[in-house]
């Protein structure tokens, strides 16, 4: 059975979107799990340039105003991830009925019936938005930072799931820095009364993959808020990610290295801008629309990126040059 879980938080710039984003690449890459990651947050859209999906033709937006199916709104990430993203532009607001998104969510599950899990990241507050993406749940996660103003909105928002009968998974506890000034865990779950699933360090590695659009999960996933979204996603799923024992190790050192996954082909990708183009024009060969009108996007993108850093190794140069 398909699992529809919601990403709430009482305000904005908690961090919720990094970690639907984050939580859903780390599902489907290191659990091999099926997911599928829902922006609807539908006036303020921002998912899906988080995972460098920005050129999306049809949105949620246009499912929920009847101008499109379901099924016609999604986009799969390289990294197997699939998202159903908001629109970005104003206009597509015109029409677009939010109190439908638990019809079209079932529309869905009833299409993709092998989806493991739908998370779907909220508008932040108590908006109409945020209110129907609550009801249109079947269990929550609430994302916050350990502090009194976030914690006050957390347990509003507990109050609405509970009237609609929506399970709360527990708090994730984002951007700690674990100061004196912080709440602690121990003070978070007696004021919400709910259980801390995870508390994920502030972390310059997620600044760094926000700056390049690739969730810092697969840029690092040995950085510190990588592993607790790892672990994070383990226990929703109540799953470990197996550990080699010594002798697995040790023939692992002998192992001819693979090819590189497709994880690594985002960061190379991504980081080598001539690469890029000769892989995205390979995927032209075995892709079909719409995700091959995005492709193609890209690769007109990548000739200015190049062009830009040329420029920038110029002007450093020639300041070099002043200063001596």
């Amino acid at each position: 059975m398909v699992r529809i879980i919601g990403v709430v938080s009482g305000k904005g710039g908690v961090g919720k979107t990094t970690v639907v984003a984050n939580l859903g690449a780390t599902l489907s890459n290191n659990f091999k799990k099926d997911v599928i990651i829902v922006d609807c947050n539908i006036t303020t859209s921002h998912l899906g340039l988080y995972i460098g999906m920005y050129y999306c033709p049809v949105t949620l937006n246009d499912v929920l105003s009847g101008r499109a199916e379901i099924k016609t709104a999604i986009y799969e990430h390289l990294s197997g991830l699939r998202l159903i993203p908001a629109s970005l532009s104003l206009e597509d607001l015109k029409g677009v009925d939010i109190t439908k998104l638990r019809d079209a969510l079932n529309k869905l599950t009833s299409i993709f019936g092998k989806t493991d899990i739908i998370l779907l990241d909220a508008a932040p507050g108590l908006g109409r938005e945020a209110l129907a993406t609550l009801k249109a749940s079947d269990e929550v996660i609430f994302v916050t930072t350990p502090y009194v103003p976030s914690i006050v909105d957390i347990i509003k928002c507990k109050q609405i799931a509970e009237e609609s009968n929506v399970k709360s998974l527990g708090i994730v506890l984002n951007m700690a820095f674990k100061e004196k000034h912080e709440l602690t865990v121990k003070e978070v779950e007696e004021l919400t009364e709910l259980p801390v699933i995870a508390t994920i360090p502030f972390d310059k590695e997620v600044l760094r993959s926000l700056s390049i659009r690739v969730p810092v999960v697969l840029l690092n996933e040995k950085s510190r808020a990588s592993k607790e979204i790892i672990k994070l996603a383990g226990i929703l799923i109540g799953e470990e990610i197996k550990k080699p024992n010594f002798f697995e190790w040790l023939s692992n050192i002998f192992k001819p290295k693979p090819k590189p996954s497709r994880i690594e082909e985002i960061k190379t990708t991504l980081m080598m801008p001539e690469q890029k183009i000769q892989v995205l024009e390979e995927k032209l060969e075995e892709t079909e629309m719409p995700k091959k009108t995005e492709i193609k996007e890209e690769i007109k993108k990548i000739p200015k990126v190049i062009e830009e850093e040329k420029i920038q190794k110029k002007r450093k140069r020639s300041k070099s040059k002043k200063k001596r």
